[in-house]
Parts: C-alpha cells; sequence; structure tokens
C-alpha cells in the first residue's frame, strides 16, 4: 500500500527552525488532517489502522528539517500522532528523509521506500522496515545497513532530480516501482525491477516519459475499475492503469489512462488523451502531490492529496501552522472510461450534525443572492445542492479554440453571462464584503451539444492583500439528458473542497477571510446569468470536530 508525499521545496533558512509559540485558530481547519502545530504535507491500512505518514518539520511552519511524522486512524476522522517514523541519521540520508511509499508485500511484510539526501546532496533511493512487524501502530522503525540505499542515480539520470519511489507491484515474477525524474525538459518515470525486494535494477527505458512537462514528482501507478477498488497488483487484459504525476513546474498532480504491457515495461495512454500540461488533474484548485492506497478492508481506492498554504510565509509562522491533507477521496473509472470520479470517502458523514433543508424549486432571480441554511455554522459545514436549467436554447456558443477552462474563466469573468454564472458563494459576509463564488458557465458547441465550465475566483474571498488570490477553472463532462447540475462543498474555514457532478470534476480553494469568520460566515446560492435557473434542493449539515485530531 502506501504512502508519502512532498510538497514545496522552497527553502526560507531564516523560518524553518522558528518554532510557534502560539497557535492561531481564525483559519485552523477543523475536520481536516493536521498536526498540532508547524508545517506538514501527507497512507496503508496494517493490521486494523490507517497509517498516514508525512513530510513534517517538527521544528517550523515552512519547508525544511523534514521528516517522516506518523499518525494512525481506525476511522480516518480520528486521529493519533505516534513518534516520528523516519529522520535523517545514516550517510545515505543525512540531508533529509524525503517522500516514498509503503508497501505491503506478501506475509504482511511492510517496506517503505523514500528518498534520501546524502551529504553531497545527491537524492538516493532507501528503505526502513519496522522494527516489530507485529505491532499493528508500527511504532518503531529500523534502516538495515544490507542493501542501503537501495538505488543511486547512474550516469544517465540527474542525481538533484530523482525522487519519490512508488507503491511496489509484482508482474512477470518481478517487483516494480518508479522513481520520478527528468531529462532536461523531458519528464521521466524510471522504472525498476527487483527479485527480492531489496536488489533494484533500472530497466533499459522508463516506464512513460514525456517532452516539456519538466520534473516528474510523486508518481503513482494504480490499476482501476469502475465497479472496486483494486490491489496495486491487480493486472489483466481489461484492467486499466493509472500514471500520475506531480510536476515541479506548475505545481499541479495531472494524470492519464490507459494500457500498461508488462512484458515491455511500457504504459501507454489511451488514445485522444493529454499527456502533459493540458491533461486530466484530480483537482483542479489547491492540490498537490498526492497518494493513493488500497484499502483491503472496503475494497476501495483512497487518495490523499495536500493543499498548501496561500497566504505568506510570515503569516505561516505567525499562526504556528502550515499545510493541510484533503480529505481522502474514494477513486473509481468512470463509465465512459475518459476520466476518473471521485468522491469524499463515507466515514466524513460521521461528523455531520442536524440536516437543514433549504426550500427547494427556488427561481434564482438574476443578480439576487440568495442566503441558505439558517441555522448552521457555514463555516464548518458540507452542503449538497441541485441546479436545474430549464433551457439552454439560448446558450453563448463556444468557440473551439478555447482549451485552458481556467483562462476562460478569466476571459468570462467581466463578460455578461446568458446560462450562468451561476452556483454557490461560500465563506461569505453577509453583506458579501468577502466570498469565495464556486459556479458554472453552459456554452453550447456547434453540435449543439453543451459545454459546461466550472469556475472559482478567489479574489473576493478576503480583504486581505497580500495573499495568493487565483482564479480557478475546469470543464465538467455533465450529463445534460435531465438539465440539472449537482455540487457538493466542505467548507472548512479556510478550505473547500467543491465536487461537481459527483464527483466528475474537482476543485479545492485555500482563503482566508477576516469578515467572513466563525459565524459570521454564510452561504448563498446566485444566477448572474440572464436566464432562469431552479436551485431544485440544497441541503446542508455542520460538520463536527474529530474527537481526535492528533492530540
Amino acid at each position: 500500500m502506501l504512502m508519502g508525499v512532498q510538497a514545496s521545496h522552497m527553502v526560507f533558512p531564516e523560518f524553518q527552525s522558528l518554532a510557534a509559540t502560539t497557535v492561531r485558530q481564525l483559519h485552523r481547519t477543523a475536520y481536516h488532517f493536521q498536526p498540532p502545530m508547524h508545517w506538514i504535507n501527507g497512507p496503508m491500512y496494517y493490521k486494523g489502522f490507517y497509517h498516514l505518514f508525512y513530510q513534517y518539520n517538527p521544528f517550523g511552519s515552512v519547508w525544511g528539517n523534514i521528516v517522516w511524522a506518523h499518525s494512525v486512524s481506525k476511522d480516518l476522522v480520528n486521529w493519533e500522532a505516534l513518534d516520528t517514523a523516519i529522520e535523517p541519521s545514516e550517510p545515505f540520508d543525512i540531508k533529509g528523509t524525503w517522500s516514498g511509499s509503503a508497501t505491503i508485500f506478501p506475509g504482511d511484510k511492510v517496506v517503505m521506500y523514500y528518498t534520501g539526501i546524502d551529504s553531497k546532496e545527491q537524492q538516493l533511493q532507501d528503505y526502513a522496515i519496522p522494527k516489530d512487524p507485529l505491532d499493528p501502530y508500527l511504532h518503531e522503525w529500523i534502516k538495515p545497513k544490507e542493501g542501503n540505499p537501495m538505488v543511486v542515480p547512474d550516469h544517465e539520470i540527474n542525481g538533484s532530480s530523482f525522487r519519490d519511489p512508488t507503491t511496489a507491484w509484482q508482474a512477470n515474477g518481478y517487483w516494480h516501482i518508479l522513481v520520478g525524474s527528468r531529462k532536461n525538459d523531458i519528464g521521466v518515470a524510471y522504472l525498476f525491477k527487483s527479485k527480492d525486494q531489496k536488489t533494484w535494477v533500472k530497466a533499459p527505458h522508463p516506464l512513460h516519459q514525456v517532452s516539456g512537462t519538466g520534473n516528474w514528482e510523486c508518481p503513482d501507478f494504480y490499476p482501476v475499475s469502475a465497479k472496486t477498488g483494486l490491489d496495486t497488483c491487480v493486472q489483466g487484459k481489461d484492467v486499466k492503469h493509472v500514471l500520475k504525476v506531480s510536476l515541479d513546474a506548475t505545481r499541479y498532480d495531472y494524470y492519464t489512462i490507459g494500457t500498461y504491457f508488462p512484458d515491455q515495461d511500457k504504459y501507454v495512454p489511451d488514445q485522444g488523451l493529454a499527456d502533459g500540461w493540458d491533461g486530466l488533474r484530480f483537482d483542479y484548485g489547491n492540490f498537490y502531490a498526492s497518494k493513493s492506497f488500497f484499502d483491503p478492508v472496503k475494497h476501495r481506492r483512497i487518495l490523499w492529496g495536500w493543499s498548501n498554504e496561500s497566504d505568506t510565509k510570515l503569516d505561516d509562522v505567525k499562526k504556528g501552522w502550515a499545510g493541510i491533507q484533503l480529505i481522502p477521496r474514494t477513486v473509481l473509472l468512470d463509465p465512459s472510461g475518459k476520466q476518473l470520479v471521485q468522491w469524499p470517502v463515507e466515514e466524513i458523514e460521521t461528523l455531520r450534525g442536524s440536516k437543514i433543508d433549504h426550500m427547494g424549486n427556488l427561481k434564482l432571480e438574476t443578480g439576487k443572492p440568495v442566503k441558505l441554511f439558517h441555522g448552521i455554522t457555514a463555516a464548518q459545514a458540507d452542503v449538497v445542492v441541485g441546479f436545474s436549467i430549464p433551457n439552454l436554447d439560448k446558450a453563448e456558443p463556444f468557440d473551439p479554440s478555447w482549451k485552458d477552462p481556467q483562462d476562460l474563466c478569466f476571459k468570462k469573468k467581466s463578460v455578461k453571462g446568458v446560462v450562468g454564472p451561476f452556483g454557490l458563494m461560500v465563506l461569505a459576509s453577509e453583506k458579501l464584503e468577502e466570498y469565495t463564488p464556486v459556479y458554472f458557465r453552459i456554452f453550447k458547441a456547434k453540435d449543439n451539444k453543451p459545454v459546461v465550465l466550472m469556475c472559482s475566483d478567489e479574489e473576493p474571498s478576503t480583504l486581505k492583500t497580500d495573499v495568493y488570490r487565483p482564479m480557478y477553472g475546469a470543464f465538467v463532462d455533465a450529463d445534460f439528458s435531465d438539465k440539472k447540475l449537482s455540487l457538493r462543498s466542505l467548507i472548512d474555514h479556510s478550505v473547500v473542497e467543491n465536487f461537481a457532478e459527483g464527483g466528475k470534476t474537482v476543485l479545492s480553494n485555500r482563503v482566508y477571510p477576516t469578515i467572513a469568520v466563525l459565524d459570521m460566515a454564510h452561504v448563498f446560492a446566485f444566477n448572474n446569468g440572464t436566464e432562469p435557473i431552479t436551485l431544485e434542493h440544497a441541503c446542508g449539515w455542520n460538520m463536527k470536530r474529530p474527537q481526535k485530531m492528533n492530540n
């Protein structure tokens, strides 16, 4: 199974060992995974526990001093912090213990593969094993002398961009792992093979590589189906595979769906899928360095993603923490076979309080936002809404040259719409001095098929001017046979995770309101297009805090 992620490597030496004396709670999340303080970035199911190993700075709120912190959970909601699992101690990792993955081999043999930084700042691939494999908590880890480091970059590999080994899988009598790297501007997933899980030999060619994509971080490779999660080793004639890479240049995660040919040590993306910067993404917002694992108890694949702060590093130091793990998501292949579908794990619903329903079949008039959910704390909520679009005949024509949805959201920001923009304003103040809009805008292609654009504009999210407030955008592959769109938003003080059309498109925000905080935050539905939109249904829940969150 798995673990490990990596995040921004920007170094702030003046802050990286500056400890937090107080932890500011205003924008701190309530039900997302966070350690008590300082910088993080963030799995595996073993003997009754979910294990989350994550990159952590125990001395400060910015990147640096990185160790492998460790927490365990029975339910993916309540978490208990344990002692550090892995930290720099040996010549092969003395300058850093960076990301990696866990693999559970047959016989419950757990091995942690990770990137170590040696004294020459060279990136090596190392491994660690539990001191006591019978301990379900896996409290202590050791680094065997034999076989460490297990992979040293050869003359073909860039030793300064060679990191994040994957979970191992078996094929044709060999175990396989990938390591992310680059050759000039070519992103590379190097393939290594082993008979004994210790001695690894580089394959004659990478599993996959793409020109013009730059350095690949945190690769992930696994089989998928439309019905259930699959163990990493599952293969077959009709089994599709996912290759995900985190692009260092863009700080986004991209994936393709394709076919794995184990006899050729080759992965080929399906025809027609973009492979690179224009490719599919798990999340079109603030989301990076994701990692998946197979849950053998509930037969599901679970995806964890990391969300960085977008305020200033000085703000991070002042508030005493930085970075969160987004809510874990199940991952399935869409029935079309052309993309993945994600949805928050069902366990998160145990935190729901009383359900609040808003009056249904409400016509949203142009320019007249409607406040929803009197009676819930809108800064800490789970909101589900459904929109009905009575008439698409007058939808704006879609120009086929519009390839970039984020750019299209920018272009149309100040242009009066017809069918949309309509959606939600979350973390909104009473008088709308601050709000984070998440909305749809519908166009009509030349074949009269609707094209759904999803946007989120963080510019009005806060009165603060020293934070990053981007526009995010994505297309939604919606089935418009019923002329309806759905949206679920998980709102947690400084993070909003938005799932459109049952998780076909996901977009996450990090925002820092100054007025729309705590019980002064609200949710509005709105329509700024000229065509009528109906709010068919709307329900919301207060979200309780977990009983235990690393305390």
